[in-house]
């Protein structure tokens, strides 16, 4: 049986759809998706439907006490699975089909590749890279870059599978 691969380069915006009343990762990313349209689409009717958005992100920021930036460059796909106290920088980049956990920041310029997962607690300071495909691990401290297809882990992070896996690493 093969198992389907998450993309890194094609946005799965279903990831996205809002499907529930109560959808607060979901209805975050959404406000903040929409104020970019309206930003982008300017005039007086822009300006006023992005105040509107911002209210709307004020509201499902409070709610789920994250810090992500109106500004934010954020790929399509983007999951929040349990999204409280998930802190994000605002030059922070984050690739398509991304998934970031409860607990999570990313301090300073992070960019993250395409189909990365954030384990809970997970700290990235930057400013970094972390590759495509990469998984980082609850509750690591990332301080340097991470190539693509690796899984670190561990306070300060260390490749514990993939690419540069160290001595003792699972295959």
């Amino acid at each position: 049986m093969e198992i389907e691969q998450v993309s890194a380069t094609v946005p799965d915006w279903s990831r996205e759809r809002v499907g529930r009343f109560w959808d607060p990762g979901k209805k975050l990313i959404r406000a903040i998706r929409r104020y970019q349209a309206a930003q982008a689409r300017g005039g007086v009717a822009g300006r006023l439907v992005a105040k509107y958005w911002v209210l709307n992100h004020w509201f499902w920021s409070l709610v789920t006490q994250s810090e992500l930036h109106l500004t934010c460059r954020i790929g399509g796909g983007l999951r929040l699975t349990h999204p409280t106290g998930i802190i994000v920088h605002p030059e922070a980049v984050i690739g398509v089909n991304c998934m970031l956990f409860h607990q999570v920041t990313l301090a300073g310029p992070v960019v993250l590749g395409g189909h990365v997962d954030v384990g809970a607690g997970a700290k990235l300071i930057g400013p970094l890279t972390v590759g495509d495909h990469a998984v980082i691990g609850a509750n690591a401290v990332v301080t340097r870059d991470v190539p693509a297809g690796a899984t670190v882990a561990g306070i300060p992070a260390r490749v514990i599978s993939g690419p540069d896996a160290g001595p003792g690493a699972t295959p």
